[in-house]
């Protein structure tokens, strides 16, 4: 469920409407719902009642501080990959201690940071990582907890630039090393060693492949435990899909905890979970409006002036979004066309041979569940303003990322000393 609906004819994001956005903002921009985050934090908590679960917004899916807050204010912590991502959780109000710092590439720096901060759990994912922390750690005094990210060689069932669990993924380490990694690390007097993690992708449709991780979890914690070592989290990763499609139905927290339960509830562990896709990503929209309806031979374009740069995942991972006009349609004939961006790249393509009602010059209409992974992943390619976000909260909305144009992009670059300004 989400906060973006029709009312008499006009698309509203909860009670403010989207053509009083574009109006105020200019297009295209990012538009999200409070309340749908809200909602779907709660919802995913739900699922696992009574049990008292940890929940980590992955910040990859969606960074913007006023999101981070809004989630962090309804009890979530934030599951981070960089220092930058620590530095915007911080920020939002997330206490470190509530952080999770996973990657596979973690710098010295990066550790260190994440060290001065007190993270709550570092996820180590190599042999080197473990030394270099332990180092760190004993440099500072300090004595950060930590899991063993586990590759379990199990892959997720989707697109294969989202899947993180296989063999030949760069994630985590396997299975037989993490137990040889977790057992070092216990005797390390730098180290906490707290449990496992993993992370097998996202957008899974199917719990049958988590099904199997968190069975292979379960195998090694008993392993663990009966050489002796102590394992208090399981860190079980995030990945469950959302609805791009009105008939695509992936799996209902409720379904995904029935499955944690069953093969994991018995093990006296806390359970971690970091979801990012599932609880932004129809919490927010792209609105964008149209240039041109430009026929062709065989099939006739509409131009937006939203591009690949403002919304990539059509382009890098073939990804749907559904595009629906902001005037409610009343019984036009839909039409096939492609739907394309201003870039100069053919990959600026949204969509091809797309059923939509008919739209002219001016027509505003928003991209569906783009919450997550749109405005994160968003540049200033061909020169182009980076797009702006909004949030809605009820009647009120605020822009919370600025439109940042070209005259701001220049002010940061310069020529050498041995160039003169022409």
């Amino acid at each position: 469920m989400h906060h973006f609906a029709y009312r008499a004819g006009h698309l509203y994001c909860e009670d403010v409407a989207l053509e009083a956005i574009a109006s105020a903002i200019g297009t295209p921009v990012y538009v999200y719902s409070a309340a749908t985050l809200e909602r779907h934090l709660a919802v995913f908590r739900a699922a696992f009642s009574p049990r008292d679960i940890d929940i980590a917004f992955a910040v990859k899916a969606n960074a913007n501080v006023a999101v981070l807050a809004t989630l962090a204010a309804a009890g979530a912590g934030a599951d981070t990959v960089s220092a930058g991502e620590i530095a915007r959780a911080l920020k939002a109000g997330i206490p470190a201690s509530r952080m999770i710092f996973s990657g596979v590439g973690k710098t010295k720096q990066e550790l260190q940071y994440a060290l001065g901060f007190g993270i709550g759990q570092i996820n180590v994912e190599s042999h080197a990582e473990l030394e270099m922390l332990a180092e760190l750690a004993q440099a500072s005094g300090a004595k950060p907890q930590i899991a063993v990210r586990v590759n379990p060689d199990i892959a997720a069932g989707t697109h294969d630039k989202i899947t993180t669990g296989a063999a030949e993924n760069k994630f985590g380490v396997p299975v037989a090393d993490a137990l040889a990694l977790y057992a070092q690390a216990s005797q390390s007097p730098h180290l906490n060693p707290v449990g496992l993690a993993v992370h097998i992708g996202s957008q899974i449709k199917d719990l049958s492949p988590l099904r199997s991780a968190f069975l292979r979890l379960r195998e090694m914690t008993m392993e663990l435990r009966t050489a002796g070592y102590t394992v208090t989290r399981l860190d079980l990763g995030g990945g469950l899909g959302v609805p791009y499609q009105a008939e695509h139905d992936p799996p209902t927290p409720a379904a995904y905890a029935a499955v944690v339960e069953n093969t994991l509830g018995d093990l006296d562990v806390l359970f971690s979970f970091e979801p990012g896709r599932l609880i932004a990503g129809n919490a927010g929209i792209l609105l964008t409006r149209v240039i041109r309806h430009q026929p062709r031979p065989n099939r006739d374009i509409i131009v937006l002036d939203a591009g690949m740069n403002d919304l990539i995942r059509p382009a890098m991972y073939e990804a749907f979004h559904e595009l629906i006009p902001v005037k409610e349609p009343k019984g036009a004939a839909r039409q096939s066309f492609d739907l394309v961006g201003p870039v100069c790249e053919t990959g600026d393509t949204f969509a091809k041979n797309r059923l939509l009602p008919p739209m002219d010059a001016g027509d505003l209409a928003v991209f569906m569940t783009a919450g997550a992974y749109g405005a994160t992943m968003s540049s200033t390619y061909n020169g182009r303003a980076l797009v702006p976000e909004v949030l809605v909260n009820g009647d009120q909305f605020a822009v919370v990322r600025d439109r940042i144009d070209i005259e701001q992009k220049l002010s940061h670059e310069r020529l050498p000393p041995w160039m003169k300004a022409g």
